[in-house]
């Protein structure tokens, strides 16, 4: 993965920057030596019925390679969202689930069988997912904690 070849990838939105989906993007900045093109356009919401924006979000999902799904938007927007998950399944695109931020509540079963990898928000696991997923690349990172003895 470079600055020449990014990782494509699609975030689920229903038409609008809610924080969650505005979350992840400043998730993604955060880590050094990921690139990644964004194919999701919330801001530009298509004229017509639901069958035009369900076109719409198809044109956007197809040409990634893993699409990133907000549980957050289940209780409001359940059947977009649901759309977003089963199209990218039917397209063969692995799905990464994040958790609900900030929430003590679970994942619903319904979006659990539709996702390759359920993460929490944590900027790392995001990346990690999404390298998985996406590039089938095995991140093999640890974390060093230094401590003083006395």
């Amino acid at each position: 993965m470079s600055q020449a070849n990014p990782v494509l990838i699609f975030v689920t939105h229903c038409w609008e920057n809610s924080d969650d989906y505005l979350r992840v993007f400043e998730y993604l900045e955060s880590q050094r030596n990921f690139f990644y093109r964004n194919y999701s356009t919330p801001e530009q919401r298509p004229q017509g019925d639901k069958e035009a924006l369900r076109e719409s979000l198809r044109k956007q999902i197809a040409p990634s390679e893993a699409v990133i799904g907000l549980s957050s938007l289940f209780d409001a927007h359940q059947e977009l969202l649901t759309f977003q998950l089963r199209f990218a399944q039917a397209s063969h695109k692995p799905v990464i689930l994040m958790k609900p931020f900030g929430a003590r509540k679970d994942v619903p079963k319904a979006l659990r069988d539709l996702a390759n990898e359920v993460v929490d928000w944590d900027e790392r696991a995001l990346v990690d997912a999404i390298r998985r997923q996406a590039r089938h690349e095995e991140t093999t990172r640890w974390d060093t904690i230094e401590f003083k003895l006395d």
